[in-house]
């Protein structure tokens, strides 16, 4: 009997029958899963490199992107803000991780369960990616290396845990668990873990690599501008405030001019377009006379304009950072739409980014003094890639979201019926006009306060109109008139400064803007969708 058993465990062809297969502890065939699915991701990461197109993770990123609900994307905006695709990655990751470990389980069961179950999920993940503008093999290529290199990952890993298990429980062997295994099974293991840490490891360096060359072709200065234009004109709102420069850069908090590597970054791109400024090129057409396509020495070439813009994204809440001002240069649209020729009829100017997304705004935005650009420099310099490089577009007193198309590639003159931008299905307003807003900037939210003369400061912006009065107001007492600075366009926000004589105790300060028409800011609170929040922003602090 004792022979039997023996050659039952040592022969793979004895029959089953006689001794039941011992199968390896559970936790083992996760821990295979799991180290396999670690090496396709790194395997996917290098791979994308090679064939310079987005990591099969990013493709499947950008597919939940596109079909989650719009609350769902409002809350993770709310959450994480400009950190939301870091969120998402992690996302992705632990959720494979979830995956490779229940694949790795049901390997231990049906051993050839695990390659199906990569299988699959490399087949989920080429679906991905034909989903994405211009679908091809090389696209296709880092999901299906990663799929098959997992699913032999997880097959080697299985044979050699099984394999040396089943030698370590013959009678004739010590019956300490994994005695002789741990030692096999520890080599094999550990050489996947370190090819998936080299893949990896390779694939994120590459990746900034590529990120880096894609600006290789961008000029080491900006063209001049040209010599009658006038650019970022001060405002003549007739503030009421006495202007003070001095309010600019209080307490360090809000510069009026926002450093790029500062400036909010909200859009749907998981990783960057692969566009250079070689093989960028934009075209103009739909209900136009003639069409136009543009390359980048094309726009290099024409006259330039600088305009100072402050941008704001719709998801910002009463309070909320997802705004800021920066210098723009570039041509304007304006002068690219009369040499195409806009056609009767047309009624939105829509358009599309190298990563699929689209935004529409109506044709008047463009023609109506506002003077929206084709940008392609930020605060004196080329375009980060983060904010559109190589061009984008820049419209004044619309949210981001109807029309600041970054790596833009498509402009197509059409009308409401026959196109949507990406947002106006999912349940956002197709206009999107920026709603004045004021903002407490200092002191910082949960600082101490000491009573005396406390500076209180921040921003405020009314598209279109101009920032005529910024007013504060401490509990329930009256409106006072805060000090105004003397930059701001109708365009851009005006940073203000009221000096409080605070005394001890608990308060609640609350900050309003009154534009050039007189309109006052609204106390009417109301969430970001459909077109904006609206409300008052409130800052409750203890004076000692």
């Amino acid at each position: 009997m004792i022979d039997d058993a023996m050659t039952a465990e040592t022969d793979p062809q004895a029959p089953q029958s006689r001794v039941g297969r011992l199968r390896a502890p559970w936790y083992l065939g996760a821990l295979c899963g799991v180290l396999a699915g670690a090496l396709a991701v790194g395997v996917g990461l290098l791979t994308a490199q090679w064939f310079s197109t987005s990591t099969p993770m990013d493709s499947v990123g950008s597919a939940f992107i596109d079909r989650v609900p719009g609350w769902l994307k409002r809350l993770a905006i709310d959450w994480f803000g400009t950190n939301d695709k870091r969120a998402l990655r992690i996302g992705i990751y632990t959720v494979m991780g979830m995956l490779a470990l229940v694949i790795g389980l049901r390997a231990l069961r049906i051993r050839w369960s695990g390659a199906v179950g990569f299988v699959l999920l490399g087949a989920l993940g080429v679906l991905c990616v034909l989903d994405r503008p211009q679908p091809s093999l090389s696209k296709v290529m880092p999901t299906v290396l990663a799929a098959v290199i997992g699913a032999a990952a997880l097959l080697v890993l299985i044979d050699v845990l099984e394999g040396r298990w089943r030698l370590s429980h013959t009678p004739h062997r010590s019956r300490v668990p994994l005695g002789l295994d741990r030692r096999g099974f520890l080599v094999a293991g550990g050489s996947v873990a370190a090819a998936a840490a080299v893949t990896a490891a390779s694939g994120v360096a590459l990746e900034g690599r590529r990120v880096r060359r894609l600006t290789k072709g961008a000029p080491a200065s900006l063209p001049p501008i040209a010599s009658t234009t006038v650019a970022s004109q001060p405002s003549t709102v007739g503030a009421t405030g006495a202007p003070d420069a001095s309010v600019d850069n209080l307490e360090s908090e809000t510069p009026f001019i926002t450093p790029s590597d500062d400036f909010y970054r909200i859009d749907t791109a998981i990783s960057f377009p692969n566009v250079t400024t070689e093989n960028w090129q934009l075209r103009i057409h739909g209900m136009v006379d003639r069409e136009l396509v543009l390359r980048y020495q094309d726009v290099l070439s024409r006259p330039q304009v600088e305009r100072t813009v402050t941008l704001a994204c719709v998801s910002n809440e009463v309070g909320g950072d997802l705004v800021g001002t920066a210098t723009w240069q570039g041509v304007l649209l304006a002068d690219l739409l009369a040499e195409v020729g806009v056609g009767k009829g047309a009624e939105q100017v829509y358009s599309t980014s190298a990563d699929g997304w689209t935004s529409g705004f109506p044709v008047e935005a463009a023609l109506d003094g506002r003077e929206p650009m084709l940008a392609i420099g930020m605060n004196g310099k080329p375009l980060p890639v983060a904010h559109g490089f190589p061009a984008r577009l820049v419209v004044p007193g619309l949210y981001g979201y109807v029309s600041a198309t970054k790596w833009v590639t498509d402009i197509k003159l059409t009308t409401w019926a026959e196109d949507s931008g990406y947002w106006v299905p999912r349940g956002w307003s197709a206009l999107g006009p920026v709603k004045a807003q004021s903002r407490i900037d200092v002191p910082r939210r949960g600082s101490a306060v000491s009573a005396g003369t406390v500076n209180l400061g921040g921003v405020a912006w009314a598209h279109r109109r101009g920032v005529a009065r910024v007013e504060v107001q401490v509990d329930d007492g009256p409106w006072s008139e805060a000090v105004l600075d003397d930059r701001g366009a109708l365009d851009t926000w005006r940073q203000w400064r009221y000096a409080w004589d605070a005394t001890p105790g608990k308060y609640r300060v609350r900050v309003r803007t009154t534009d050039s028409t007189g309109e006052v800011q609204t106390d009417v609170v109301r969430p970001p969708d459909p077109d904006g929040a609206t409300g008052l922003h409130t800052r409750r602090f203890t004076v000692n």
